[in-house]
């Protein structure tokens, strides 16, 4: 199981970074629970998805750790292409820290944390 959770996380990330929206549906279960957006259903992760791109169109989330452990992963990224600069300095990449859990070779819930600041929040 553990190999297959690694595959999976590694999946959706490459789904996020290469704007495959589509593979969403393989990728989430039919009732996944995104807890930091308070959103259920594949459907909240297209739209998730696309704001994101279309807010940053060179953004890119890259794997910094990843940590499975029976039906769970831990994982923690950094976001690219994301403009920081404040003042005239560069400020670190934002980051995330996510924890999902797999059931039936899907990704039925997740858990996260940000440092991304998006306009209007």
């Amino acid at each position: 199981m553990t190999d297959d959770v690694r595959v999976l996380a590694q999946r959706m990330y490459e789904a996020f970074n290469a704007r495959d929206l589509t593979a969403a549906t393989t990728i989430f279960s039919a009732d996944f629970v995104s807890h930091p957006l308070g959103t259920v259903g594949v459907d909240s992760v297209v739209k998730a998805w696309s704001g994101l791109h279309a807010l940053f169109p060179d953004i890119q989330v890259v794997v910094e750790d990843m940590l499975v452990d029976a039906d769970r992963a831990a994982v923690r990224t950094s976001l690219h292409g994301i403009p920081a600069e404040a003042e005239g300095q560069a400020l670190p990449l934002p980051s995330m820290m996510e924890i999902f859990r797999v059931r039936n070779g899907r990704i039925a819930e997740l858990w996260g944390l940000s440092s991304l600041s998006r306009p209007g929040r």
